[in-house]
């Protein structure tokens, strides 16, 4: 060992007996105990979230990989909520915030017990950011093993998911599908335990750790029924003791340069809008700032390689059977768009970790000369209303919506606006304004994956944009604009637009505004009248008063 670990200080010597004595009543060995590192395994298992529900046989295969390493593994537990099961009701206030709650409890369990090392068990949205969070700020010897993504779903010989399934509520108001048509379609789209099968929230972040270094190559695409996933959390539990032996820490392989990195390749594949929440999170507790600027200037110079839904018709299955994240970066890394020297967590550097890996499928991973789109799939906007910038998915973005004029809709909630697309309030040409739904005014920073699937499953995805200061799943599709900031609640201008105001996206061009003068919008700010908090008891009181904007990650302050 290079220095003392942390469980010699907590648990070795006479002084230390009673803590000793508790270990021993666990069955923990005395010829252990000091001896070996003790290395949290810490487990997101639960029987309500799918992406979580099979994680016991990731844990024992961690936990075997440390005993076989010749550490002592001891389990704990994290929550972990689902954004999906989370839609369209008050329980969307919590993932986001869940994600502080989990990065809290990772770092009291580490700091109480004197743990040396941890293995991360994560899969799902704000699980992921989570646990690497705690790990960066711990900074002990961390590695990150993944769930994997779920099988694809399949009805009627379609390809199904849960982007689909949501979109079909629109399909049954319409009267194009009855409720058996519907449960049928419920039963296909998700048809396997994992995260949800595109390049959503979690999948994105989880192929992120691959590129911050954090987690072993093919961490991200493995699929979660494959054996190659049980394998790949024995080397990671064998590992996290090796780099306590090692003294290799997170901070060590998480640096400026490995989030530049991160963007590249989540414009590469086209990853979730909420990775401009996680990654400036992450950088966060690294005490390194991660600006929305970064993730355009990144944007600009990276080629789009990947179509994966909700960006097209391709899924991490078919990532997978391409090449994975290593055969991404292995294309990236011919035009030099990656700082290959870098090292990943299993000891090898980025350009060892890809040599060979060409991509296998030119349709699912397309070679660097042959992008879908010169430019990253996520642009950051600006704009009169949108100071402090706002995001969309423009890959996820119908060319002819890439700009668009048209007068707002406005709703003060999330269901409000899914009720008023539903009814017929919104007409084609026009642009969906939904406020008061940003960190501070949800609380929570809610998806609006309710509102989005409903504008598409209403046949207007061609004709009308949507515009909020809260977020939306990795699962949205069309012309969705979210993270306003400063947000409304904050006393931004985006809270100042009324009905029938004129709203000008140029995507392209970045940029968003408000066809009022600059007179009118500080008149109408001055007269501003915020409404009350939607939340006034419990824990997201606390957390409205401490969140951060989403422009700088959405972090506590």
């Amino acid at each position: 060992m290079k220095k003392q670990m942390n469980s010699q200080k907590v648990y070795q010597g006479p002084e230390r007996i009673e803590a000793r004595s508790l270990l021993y009543a666990t069955g923990k060995l005395e010829k252990d105990i000091g001896r070996k590192p003790l290395i949290g395994v810490v487990n997101s298992f639960n029987e309500i979230v799918p992406g979580h529900f099979h994680l016991r046989s990731i844990a024992d295969a961690a936990k075997l990989g440390v005993a076989a390493g010749g550490g002592i593994p001891v389990e704990f537990p994290a929550i972990a909520m689902c954004d999906g099961i989370t839609m369209s009701h008050e329980g969307m206030h919590y993932p986001l915030a869940s994600r502080e709650l989990i990065a809290d409890s990772i770092e009291a369990m580490a700091k109480g017990h004197g743990l040396d090392g941890l293995v991360l068990i994560p899969n799902c949205d704000k699980i992921v950011p989570g646990m690497i969070m705690a790990a960066l700020r711990l900074n002990i010897p961390s590695i990150v093993v993944s769930g994997g993504p779920m099988a694809t779903g399949y009805y009627k010989d379609k390809t199904a998911d849960y982007s689909t399934c949501i979109e079909q509520i629109a399909a049954y108001k319409l009267g194009e599908k009855n409720e058996e048509e519907m449960e049928a379609y419920a039963h296909a789209a998700c048809p396997s335990c994992g995260s949800c099968a595109g390049m959503f929230t979690a999948n994105s972040m989880n192929c992120l750790s691959e590129v911050l270094g954090l987690a072993l190559p093919y961490n991200g695409t493995i699929p979660s029924y494959y054996g190659d996933r049980i394998a790949l959390a024995k080397m990671a539990g064998e590992r996290s003791v090796e780099l306590v032996k090692e003294d290799i820490r997170p901070r060590d392989i998480v640096t400026e340069e490995a989030f530049k990195n991160a963007i590249v390749v989540d414009m590469a594949i086209a990853g979730s809008t909420n990775t401009t929440l996680h990654l400036p999170a992450i950088a966060h507790e690294c005490g390194l700032e991660l600006s929305l600027e970064k993730f355009d200037e990144i944007s600009k110079k990276t080629p789009n390689l990947c179509h994966i839904s909700p960006s097209g018709d391709k899924f991490m299955f078919d990532l997978h059977m391409a090449g994975g994240i290593p055969a991404v970066m292995h294309e990236l890394d011919k035009k030099g768009l990656l700082n290959n020297t870098l090292k990943n967590i299993n000891g090898k550097t980025i350009k060892e970790n890809i040599e060979g890996k060409a991509t296998r499928d030119p349709e699912v991973i397309r070679p660097i000369e042959t992008p879908f789109n010169d430019e990253g799939g996520i642009a950051v906007l600006k704009g009169n209303i949108a100071p402090g910038g706002c995001v969309v998915k423009s890959a996820a973005v119908r060319p002819e919506m890439m700009k668009h004029k048209g007068a707002a809709v406005v709703f003060n909630s999330m269901e409000s606006a899914t009720e008023g697309i539903f009814s017929g309030k919104v007409k084609k040409g026009n642009v969906v304004v939904i406020k008061y739904e940003g960190p501070k005014g949800g609380p929570g920073m809610r998806e609006m994956l309710t509102p989005t699937s409903a504008i598409v499953g209403m046949h207007l995805a061609n004709d009308v944009a949507l515009i909020t200061d809260g977020r939306f799943s990795g699962a949205t599709r069309g012309a969705a604009i979210g993270h306003v900031s400063p947000e409304a609640m904050e006393g931004g201008p985006f809270a100042i637009i009324e009905d029938g105001d004129i709203i000008d996206i140029d995507i392209p061009n970045r940029t968003v505004n408000i066809e009022l003068s600059d007179e009118e919008i500080k008149k109408r700010l001055d007269n501003l009248v915020k409404p009350e908090p939607k939340v006034k008891e419990g824990y997201l009181v606390r957390y409205a008063r401490m969140v951060s904007s989403a422009n700088r990650g959405a972090v506590l302050e």
